[in-house]
């Protein structure tokens, strides 16, 4: 029987299971105090310590390493992948070691990578937050220096909708679906036929607002108040991520003790909650354009999710796009196993990780250079010229009839 080691990294815990076959046979979860978190400089100087705790943790147990079939952590901030499950060869060992940005999602790959070592076996991480499968017109914005990114919840956000595909008889790849994550950041995603072809970026803050990260923000009043002198760079780098949101107005990340407050009348947490709400309920609705509006469901996920208030009211905001499903809570360390399952069962095949860059799309045009956004372009634009050509007004006043009927 395959026997499983899911390791998922957080940043105030390390999260651990073993899986035989499809079945947990132990779990935890090991916390780490802010006073010895305050002990390393980076996230990544707690690699031998969290790999320590680990390994004694498993030990403690009953739990012998030597049995282990594969060793799967969470993935971090490599260059972006397609989803689906990577061998830690050197290069994103390489990746995860010099990522772009301080994430304990980094360490779930060398902790993977070095207990799997250990024992001669092979580690891999899946659908890592970094997947990206964006058209291209997607990355576009109105600054040519600042594209929009793909970097979401993916691992979460993947299960959650090959469990709704699995659950109504159907195929992930076969479904058009709205997937929303919601936790101390909310993700949002339009997943068609199995890709996800936009999504909200959770990590620089954009989106709907979170408990503990700002959302999309005026951009003339955040660059004055970037030049005001109040703040420094990382001061202001808190306000959009890790201290904005739910806790920049209300003081606290926990949803329940905000629906607490409202209980007890305070309209303020009323208001700043409904607020979030309804900026997710927002992005819903702009990833169903993104699939032209033909959307099979929209699936809730995440902690969040546990709030009946909260789901009923973002579900009677989009209700008329599709049905709506609620997955509450995550359980990337089931997912993970699972991907790793699959690997080892040959159900799925473990991609190499090579590093690649974003293309340039000011350099679209120069065919000496491979571009994967050309190809797609070139595609859709081959496809385009099959579409019979009629006046624009008869075109969608019949489009419209049909979905009336």
């Amino acid at each position: 029987m395959e026997k499983i080691l899911a390791i998922n990294p957080g940043s105030t815990s390390t999260k651990i299971a073993v899986y035989d076959a499809e079945e947990p046979s132990f779990t935890t979860s090991i916390s780490h105090s802010a006073e010895e978190l305050a002990n390393f400089k980076r996230v990544v100087d707690q690699f031998e310590w969290r790999k320590d705790l680990i390994k004694k943790t498993l030990s403690e147990n009953g739990v012998d390493i030597s049995q282990l079939s594969a060793v799967i952590g969470r993935g971090g901030l490599i260059c972006p992948v397609e989803s689906g499950v990577y061998e830690v060869n050197d290069d994103l060992k390489h990746d995860l070691l010099h990522a772009r940005m301080q994430h304990a999602s980094n360490l779930g790959g060398l902790l993977a990578r070095d207990i799997a070592d250990e024992i001669g076996v092979k580690a891999y991480i899946a659908d890592p937050v970094v997947v990206d499968e964006m058209i291209p017109y997607a990355r576009i914005s109105g600054v040519p220096e600042l594209p929009r990114e793909s970097v979401f919840h993916a691992l979460n956000q993947k299960a959650v909708a090959r469990l709704f595909a699995k659950e109504s008889g159907q195929r992930y790849e076969d479904l058009n679906l709205v997937v929303c994550h919601m936790g101390g950041g909310c993700t949002v995603s339009a997943h068609r036929k199995g890709r996800v072809i936009d999504t909200t970026n959770a990590l620089d803050g954009c989106g709907p607002m979170a408990p503990e990260r700002s959302g999309s923000l005026p951009p003339g009043p955040l660059i004055r108040l970037c030049f005001s002198g109040k703040y420094t760079e990382a001061e202001l780098l808190r306000k959009v991520h890790g201290a904005g949101g739910l806790v920049a107005h209300l003081g606290t990340t926990s949803v329940p003790e905000i629906l607490d407050r409202i209980i007890a009348r305070d309209l303020h947490a009323m208001l700043i909650l409904r607020a979030m709400c309804y900026s997710i309920a927002k992005e819903i609705g702009a990833m169903s354009v993104a699939m032209k509006g033909d959307v099979d469901a929209i699936l809730l996920t995440g902690g969040i999710a546990h709030s009946k208030r909260v789901t009923d009211f973002i579900a009677d905001h989009v209700d008329s796009i599709a049905p709506v499903y609620v997955y509450p809570g995550e359980n990337e360390l089931r997912s993970l196993a699972e991907n790793a399952l699959a690997v080892l069962r040959g159900e799925r095949e473990a991609h190499t990780y090579c590093r690649v860059e974003y293309d340039d799309p000011s350099q679209i045009n120069d065919t000496a250079k491979p571009s994967k956004q050309r190809d797609w372009l070139l595609a859709a634009a081959r496809q385009s010229k099959n579409v019979v050509s009629v006046s624009a007004i008869r075109h969608y006043i019949g489009k419209w009839g049909r979905r009336k009927q």
